[in-house]
Order: C-alpha cells, then sequence, then structure tokens
C-alpha cells in the first residue's frame, strides 16, 4: 500500500478521544463515571479510583478545563513528531480528572496556572501510515469574540 491518504483518519487511543466526525475534526474526551460514588476517571477504568466499586458507565467528559500545572519539555522523547521546546500541560476538568496533554497555541511565557484552556485536535501523519493519526490537545480558550483569555 502507498501514501493515498485515502483513510479516514483514526483516534490515537479510541479509549479516551471519540471522534465525533469522519474528517477527524471534532472530537470528545471520554471516561467513566462511578454509579455508586459519582467519581470521574479519564479513559478506561475496570473499577472506581475512589471507592472501588466495579459499576461505572462511559461518559463524554467537558472539553474545556483548567491549567493546574505545566512544564516546558526540551529534551522530547523518542519520535516525537513535534516542535521542540513544548509545553505539556496537567489540565483539570470540571468533573475531576486531570489529563495530560501538549498546550499548542501559545508561549510558554505567556501561560498561567488557572487559566482556562480547552480541548484542540491535531492531525498528523506517521510515517509509513496511510492514514491521519488525531492527537487531543489544549489550547488557550477563547471568549465568543474568538480572543484568547
Amino acid at each position: 500500500m502507498g501514501k493515498m491518504g485515502t483513510e479516514a483518519p483514526v483516534s490515537v487511543d479510541p479509549t479516551r478521544l471519540r471522534l465525533t466526525n469522519e474528517q477527524g475534526t471534532e472530537g470528545a474526551l471520554v471516561g467513566v463515571r462511578c454509579r455508586d460514588c459519582g467519581a470521574y476517571a479519564f479513559g478506561h477504568a475496570v473499577f472506581c479510583q475512589a471507592c472501588t466499586s466495579a459499576v461505572l458507565e462511559p461518559v463524554e467528559l467537558t472539553p474545556s478545563g483548567t491549567l493546574y500545572s505545566y512544564t516546558v519539555v526540551w529534551v522530547p522523547p523518542p519520535g516525537w513528531p513535534g516542535e521542540v521546546p513544548y509545553v505539556l500541560g496537567q489540565i483539570e476538568l470540571p468533573e475531576g480528572p486531570h489529563v495530560l496533554a501538549e498546550v499548542v497555541g501559545c508561549r510558554h511565557e505567556e501561560l498561567a496556572i488557572g487559566e482556562a484552556v480547552e480541548l484542540a485536535l491535531q492531525q498528523l501523519r506517521p510515517e509509513g501510515s496511510d492514514s491521519d493519526l488525531v492527537v487531543y490537545k489544549w489550547r488557550p480558550a477563547t471568549d465568543a469574540g474568538g480572543e484568547a483569555q
């Protein structure tokens, strides 16, 4: 198979990111909610991290949150496809879980703990692949006028 680019984009991890359109430009973070205690977790889980119940239901998580912490990565892991340095952010979702992912669309000098961020999907083409891979990232939140908050 050659690089035809005809395959539909796929999620980097369907247990954490569900694509909601064929173009791979829209998606939802997924997780679970404990039916016994109400705690949420990002991604797949077998039991509740809060109460150990196995009665979990799949849920979509809010596509925005708060920058809880971050670090600037100067030495990336092997195979890193993006620019260096980059910002790795720990985002706290309204439901409680924290999600680690790259923060894009800003300079790291401009970031502030407590800043509002929103989900940003990006596509990349792994070497030797016929389809794009959709990854979840974060960017500073914008208001209705399109300006960063």
